[in-house]
């Protein structure tokens, strides 16, 4: 910095004034260089040219952005190229669809005609892209089936459903582009805002579209009557007989002389009494063996629909070839 300092100090006046007369010059010259160039004709660029696709928009509905602009090669004097370039006060060109669910795409050499007339005084020598692409969807009305999203833990640990879900309507009618509705696949889910239901259920919840399709579709009802019942299933246990089938001769078990297993389970609470006088035994099945370890896993005689088994003590033994 100090030897810029000390150029610049050692500068006379005149000097100083000769330097700042060239520069003048300098941009004088080069403005009106610009200036003829722009007026000269015969220039070719490319520009991108904006597009507007227009349809009736009470039956077709676009399920993706619509392309704004097209990229065209145009040939004319430097003004215009420069205020294509730029995007001064450049008119968009209006594509209009009669039935724009027929295709998925515009041929670019069937508007070559009408763009070349709206560009003008700028002549049109090529559109870059030989299509434009676009997804605009039929307008339709579907009924499709309401369901209950029981994947979602619910209901109160060791709850079970008593009864159907009951869905009033069952059915409801949705409103959009029809490749939108589609893809709901015929339901729509309905998750309960609920959780640890431990009661019998009666509720009027209202109706939503999943958040992703909510800008594409409409639903002619918003709410449903959900209706359900629950029992409790109640946690228990007891020491069962240990019974082996279709054992040969020449095969035994590990664990000789065990002859009987703790059982853990799950029963309906309606139907504790049925459990106590059902003939419950434990089972080693020789058909039901693992051949790759060589062990036999315990199971029940019997296994009715208020039962769920959760367990055996111990659960499986190993087999003894002779």
């Amino acid at each position: 910095m100090s030897n810029f300092r000390r150029f610049f100090n050692k500068l006379k006046p005149e000097k100083s004034s000769n330097i700042k007369v060239v520069v003048l010059c300098v941009f004088t010259a080069t403005t009106f260089w610009v200036l003829n160039a722009l007026n000269k004709e015969d220039y070719n660029t490319v520009v991108s040219q904006p597009i507007n696709i227009q349809y009736n928009r009470e039956e077709f509905q676009a399920v993706e952005e619509l392309p704004g602009y097209v990229q065209i090669e145009i040939n004319g004097n430097g003004w215009d190229l420069l205020r294509k370039y730029f995007q001064f006060n450049v008119t968009p060109f209006v594509i209009q669809l009669e039935d724009p669910s027929r295709n998925d795409f515009i041929l670019t050499r069937d508007i070559r005609r009408e763009l070349a007339e709206v560009i003008a005084p700028t002549q049109l020598v090529n559109i870059v892209q030989d299509t434009i692409h676009y997804q605009i969807d039929k307008v339709v009305s579907r009924k499709i089936k309401v369901m209950v999203d029981t994947t979602e833990n619910t209901l109160e640990r060791n709850f079970r459903y008593a009864s159907p879900i009951k869905i009033d309507p069952e059915t409801v009618a949705v409103k959009g582009p029809i490749s939108i509705i589609q893809s709901l696949e015929g339901q729509l889910l309905l998750e309960l805002p609920d959780e640890g239901i431990s009661n019998n259920y009666s509720k009027l919840l209202p109706l939503s579209i999943p958040r992703d399709k909510r800008n594409f579709l409409s639903l002619e009802e918003e709410t449903v009557q959900i209706d359900f019942e629950v029992v409790e299933f109640k946690e228990g246990s007891v020491r069962l007989n240990l019974q082996r089938k279709f054992f040969p001769a020449r095969v035994s078990v590990e664990q000789e002389d065990i002859s009987s297993v703790m059982f853990f389970y799950l029963v309906d609470e309606r139907h504790e009494e049925e459990l106590e006088k059902l003939d419950l035994q434990a089972e080693l099945n020789y058909h039901n063996r693992n051949r790759e370890d060589s062990t036999v896993s315990v199971s029940l005689n019997v296994i009715p629909k208020y039962l769920e088994p959760k367990a055996f003590v111990p659960e499986k033994f190993k087999l003894i070839y002779e």
